[in-house]
């Protein structure tokens, strides 16, 4: 569909990628939420929350626990990907830079 031959290969979108990107939005508005109480005094994003700085500071912390979390979850979804898309790079640059292709290492 996308995936021409005419630029390097990328990664896929997978349902878990996405599950996690979802989670990562959502630690993103948590720490805007909880920011917003330390910027405007109140809660400037939505009505009446945070309306302390205990929530203020529970909301910002939760949000970026859960930004690490899902973060830390897609990079180890991307690395799953690792070999498959070392194999489309390595033949994405043999069709269109044979000059750079890698030696291998088979010195024995």
């Amino acid at each position: 569909m996308l995936n021409t031959t005419n630029r390097p290969p990328r990664p896929n979108l997978t349902g878990p990628i996405f599950l996690y990107a979802l989670a990562d939005v959502f630690g993103l508005a948590c720490v805007g939420i909880g920011g917003s109480w330390f910027i405007a005094g109140k809660g400037a994003v939505i009505a009446n929350f945070p309306t302390s700085i205990a929530e203020a500071v529970a909301c910002t912390a939760g949000g970026t626990a859960v930004m690490l979390w899902a973060v830390s979850h897609i990079l180890r979804e991307l690395a799953k990907q690792g070999p498959h898309m070392q194999a489309r790079y390595d033949a994405y640059i043999a069709a269109h830079h044979p000059e750079k292709l890698r030696q291998s290492d088979d010195r024995s």
